[in-house]
């Protein structure tokens, strides 16, 4: 039934849901931001680079929609989470193992299409546990024990790879990838209400409208979309890009990145406890606007500055953006789509979308640098997120609208 608040789980599927977070921060993207920093030091180039990123992101935004269709429908949330993170474990140690073409496009392709689905089930599995009213706490909640996961993540690559090589991080991945399958296991099966996990209220019928129609019907669902394509093709490869500058700077990929990175998720575990007091106090409209300021601040520090101490700021900054947009969107698709019964496929909709402005913008990334620099880079996608704040200003009410409420939740507070 529905949910008015996540008091009627068990301790244990809460605990279990924070852990699955915390270890999933690992083990749902394989070498994740590793890639650039290790494949630059064998001697890839940028623009490759790139390419294999834009490969990767078309597969993704191929198969994201049909996969969160696949979660509306499934009954078995929790095995969409472990099969793919047992595939692309194996995908990312395979590469580590042998950095050639065929490991490195066929791992990343693989890791592309079978990660796409972690996130819809992610979410579609929250919001069958916790209900519609705390599934905005419950985001943030989930944010913050994946920064925070990625913070452990990121200080114990930093270690395995300087006390034992590249066999300490393919050891730590397949710990990682164990630990993400138990934590999935403890969460009860039977307090996952699959009706709820769509986005269908308990008076709702059973048969919800055809997801075309839900989506194509949606004037916010797809400015949000619109909006995100702009700001991820902004935002997207400027990690990348300072994880291959730095790490070829200073010949040390894993550590290079684990540090540029691990300043971006301590940013983001601020964010997470912060949202969702920024949202009772200010509006979810108010988080984005903060989200898509941060960026053009980002790509001009590090347009402007070259040293190392740099990433301090343009990672905080990341941090602030990505942290809070990551948080805001789930919220948004599921206030736009309450009580459609399309929930996941609506959000795989956004990210399949999102995902095109990030595939198209790592190719130019990668020329761009070829031609000006990093700095050139920075500078044109640090810009980009301008276009997106406009977008969101001038359809901020259709974007982040106000609560939506099923009937039996309102007749629950009275």
């Amino acid at each position: 039934m529905q949910r008015s608040s996540i008091s009627g789980l068990s301790g244990r599927t809460l605990v279990a849901l924070a852990f699955v977070n915390f270890f999933l921060a690992d083990a749902r993207d394989g070498l994740g931001p590793f890639l650039d920093g290790f494949l630059a030091t064998h001697g890839w180039t940028p623009m490759t680079l790139g390419f294999i990123a834009t490969i990767g992101g078309v597969l993704g935004m191929i198969t994201t929609p049909l996969f969160g269709a696949w979660v509306d429908a499934s009954t078995h949330k929790r095995m969409l989470i472990i099969l793919p993170v047992i595939l692309v474990t194996a995908a990312a140690v395979w590469t580590l193992v042998s950095p050639d073409d065929f490991s490195v496009f066929g791992g990343q392709s693989a890791t592309a299409v079978v990660g796409a689905v972690v996130g819809p089930a992610l979410m579609g599995l929250t919001l069958g546990l916790v209900g519609q009213r705390a599934f905005s706490r419950q985001v943030s909640r989930n944010e913050f024990w994946n920064h925070a996961g990625n913070v452990v993540s990121l200080a114990g690559v930093y270690a395995a790879s300087t006390y034992f090589g590249l066999t300490g991080i393919i050891a730590l991945m397949i710990v990682t990838a164990v630990a993400t399958i138990v934590a999935v296991l403890a969460i009860d099966p039977s307090k996952i209400d699959d009706k709820v996990a769509r986005g269908l209220g308990q008076d709702d019928g059973a048969t919800a409208p055809s997801g075309f129609k839900v989506l194509a019907g949606s004037k916010g669902l797809i400015l949000l979309a619109v909006t995100l394509l702009v700001f991820h093709f902004g935002n997207a490869p400027i990690s990348r890009l300072i994880a291959q500058d730095f790490s070829l700077q200073l010949g040390t990929p894993f550590r290079t990145t684990a540090i540029t990175t691990g300043v971006s998720q301590l940013s983001m575990i601020l964010m997470a406890l912060s949202a969702p007091w920024l949202i009772r106090r200010f509006g979810l409209g108010a988080v984005f606007v903060i989200a898509l300021c941060a960026l053009p601040i980002r790509g001009a520090i590090a347009g402007s500055f070259h040293n190392f101490d740099a990433i301090f700021p343009i990672q905080i900054l990341d941090g602030i953006g990505a942290g809070l947009i990551g948080i805001a969107t789930p919220i948004a698709a599921e206030r736009i789509l309450a009580g459609s019964g399309r929930f996941n496929v609506g959000l795989a909709a956004v990210m399949t979308v999102q995902g095109i402005g990030a595939s198209l913008s790592n190719v130019v990334a990668g020329w761009l640098t070829k031609e000006g620099g990093y700095a050139l880079a920075y500078w044109v996608h640090g810009g980009v997120a301008l276009i997106a704040l406009v977008i969101f200003l001038y359809a901020r009410h259709s974007i982040a609208p106000d609560r939506k409420e099923h009937p039996e939740t309102k007749a629950a507070e009275a």
